[in-house]
């Protein structure tokens, strides 16, 4: 498949107005890991700050954000692997959400797999993992939607599994454009969903994250299972259910 080209000029004009609360999912793990290293709630507030004083300090607005919000930005370190709308290597960050938390789940899910996926000598884990799910709330006047037209004409490239050429060329000029916001199809949720990746801490409209669910997600030879409590939802995702990628299709299931 040849590689869409979309120079910044012709994504200036595609440039919209976007408002909305788009979720995120992340391992829980942020809450208690340094909670199993001291005794008291306050011995783990001095740990966490210590930790945090040793962190780089983050710079102008993004000094302002919630770590939450600001993790994607604040690093200077090399991307090591490269992901749908960045680049590998020492690159801009981005911050990748979805318009619906089932949506951000079964992204969590997906990615979850593919590490089983990578590893095939690594069984099962014995436990479902706990996750937190959250909004942040996204406003600009510079966003791209490629799951409309003109933009919708290259789907196939925007959501082809594995490679993230055209997404990652797409984003360079993207960001030459000065948007800050590109909306897409997810390549990984069964039910459709649709994701933003938000290339600039300028679209954050609220300092914090807010409407925090507890998901936890259970991998198995059957497939995945998730299950939020509260607001009580489940999802369950088959064998087949991310096949579409080559990696999830090949999986080895019994192990």
């Amino acid at each position: 498949m040849s590689s869409p080209i979309w120079t910044p000029a012709a994504l200036s004009s595609e440039l919209s107005p976007y408002r909305r609360r788009c979720w995120r999912a992340v391992e829980a793990q942020h809450r208690v890991s340094t909670l199993k290293l001291v005794d008291t709630l306050e011995e783990q507030r001095v740990l966490e700050a210590a930790i945090e004083a040793a962190k780089p300090s983050p710079p102008g607005e993004l000094g302002k954000l919630h770590y939450l919000l600001a993790t994607p930005f604040r690093y200077g370190a090399i991307y090591p692997k490269g992901s749908r709308f960045r680049r590998a290597g020492r690159t801009l960050g981005v911050f990748y959400a979805s318009e619906r938390p089932e949506t951000a789940v079964a992204e969590m899910a997906f990615y979850r797999l593919l590490f089983y996926a990578e590893s095939p000598a690594t069984p099962w884990p014995s436990d479902a993992g706990e996750y937190t799910v959250f909004t942040a709330a996204v406003a600009t006047q510079r966003r791209l939607d490629l799951t409309a037209a003109p933009l919708s004409h290259d789907r196939a490239a925007w959501i082809d599994p594995i490679d993230y050429a055209a997404c990652q060329a797409l984003a360079d000029a993207a960001r030459a454009a000065n948007a800050e916001v590109i909306r897409y199809a997810s390549a990984r949720d069964p039910a459709a969903g649709v994701n933003v990746a938000v290339l600039s801490v300028a679209a954050f409209a609220e300092t914090e994250p807010l409407h925090p669910q507890t998901w936890r997600i259970r991998l198995s030879a059957a497939g995945v299972q998730a299950i939020c409590a509260f607001p009580a939802k489940r999802l369950e995702f088959g064998r087949e259910a991310f096949a579409a990628d080559p990696r999830i299709a090949a999986i080895a299931w019994e192990r």
